[in-house]
């Protein structure tokens, strides 16, 4: 087996080292995200919905960052939510924050029951900016 090339953000390696499992591995010119959740520091849930998916974002523009890359990058996406009859209007209000102009990212959405305490879960695949 070959060595992952793994992708950790600044601060965030003992949290991930905890919960087992890598925030991002480039892979044959891409950048495969794990899921990102608005946790705080220490992993706790952000309580304020659009806040929560504001702090996922900011933790994912971190793991892209870290791979020298940007949203602009991003060419899939995944988002599941707890309830999205309820927060889809609240939580898609905050993507214009981060997402560029058109064309954007092939986009899945997933109803879910349970995100360990969290409302939102973003998880991308970014093509590496030297794959180009």
């Amino acid at each position: 087996m070959t060595q992952r090339d793994v992708v950790f953000p600044p601060g965030r390696q003992a949290l991930y080292e905890r919960n087992r499992y890598s925030p991002a591995i480039r892979s044959n010119g891409f950048l495969f995200v794990s899921g990102q959740v608005g946790s705080t520091a220490d992993g706790s849930p952000e309580p304020d919905l659009e806040a929560q998916v504001r702090l996922a974002f900011n933790n994912l523009k971190a793991i892209l960052a870290a791979a020298d890359c940007s949203f602009d990058d991003v060419v899939d996406v995944t988002v599941f939510m707890v309830d999205p009859q309820s927060t889809f209007e609240r939580i898609w209000s905050v993507v214009p924050e981060f997402w560029g102009s058109a064309p954007h990212p092939t986009l899945t959405a997933v109803g879910v029951t349970w995100l360990y305490g969290f409302q939102f879960e973003i998880k991308v695949i970014a093509r590496l900016p030297e794959a180009d």
